[in-house]
């Protein structure tokens, strides 16, 4: 049987926790998960960075930390995350959420 998520939950540490039905729990930083985008936009800049541009000037609400809005769950293979940054359109499938974070004892 393939491990699932049992709960889900944030930190006071902004932290997403997730606990699996093999009883372990992993901890997830959200820039780790954002980093980790599996969207085909988020390969694509991965696999060829854009040219260096001018900074740009940033709003307000782009220099607030990074924080999850929602996440929800897309069939019973993934979750879809969307952020604070507006991003919303990874599919984290659980064998990736597996690999990533950090298990908590």
């Amino acid at each position: 049987m393939a491990t699932r998520p049992t709960a889900l939950s944030l930190t006071p540490a902004a932290k997403l926790q997730i606990s699996w039905s093999d009883g372990s729990l992993r901890e997830y930083g959200f820039q780790e998960l954002r980093d980790h985008c599996p969207c085909a936009s988020c390969r694509e800049l991965h696999r060829s960075p854009p040219e260096p541009s001018p900074l740009p000037i940033l709003s307000p609400e782009e220099t607030k930390p990074l924080s999850i809005k929602s996440m929800d769950p897309v069939g019973n293979y993934a979750y879809s995350i969307a952020f604070s940054d507006g991003h919303d359109t990874g599919i984290y499938q659980l064998t990736l959420l597996l690999e990533l974070g950090r298990a908590v004892s």
